[in-house]
């Protein structure tokens, strides 16, 4: 059995997209960049894990703005992995940044994203 080697803190893990209707812009990624598309089900509707064509592994998500998604921004948004989400959201606040998500869990991580002094957002993610 192969061993699960946890991301080094500070490093880029993930990306995704959330719009209103996903599905208008999951075709024209595709069609951009070459990904395949993977629906994820979600219950009532499906969210779409976009493919590296080359490797088979999922690179990206586009997302539908539901339930506890509804607030994120309309923007591509990269997740770093961090030690603890709690302790770095506590920390943005202090340095003058927003919480605009979160921290929640998502999945068996915790995750929330953050806006700097700037107006730039940043989603955060640790587990």
């Amino acid at each position: 059995m192969s061993e699960v080697v946890k991301p080094s803190v500070g490093s880029i893990v993930w990306c995704d997209l959330t719009l209103e209707e996903a599905e208008n812009v999951r075709d024209f990624y595709a069609g951009v960049v070459g990904w395949k598309i993977n629906d994820h089900d979600m219950g009532e509707y499906a969210d779409y894990e976009m493919i590296a064509p080359g490797s088979g592994e999922a690179v990206a998500g586009i997302c539908h703005a539901r339930g506890t998604n509804k607030n994120l921004p309309r923007e591509w948004l990269v997740y770093v992995q961090v030690e603890d989400v709690e302790t770095s959201a506590a920390r943005c606040l202090e340095l003058g940044g927003r919480v605009l998500n979160g921290p929640r869990k998502m999945g068996d991580k915790d995750f929330c994203v953050i806006e700097d002094p700037e107006g730039a957002v940043l989603a955060l993610i640790s587990g």
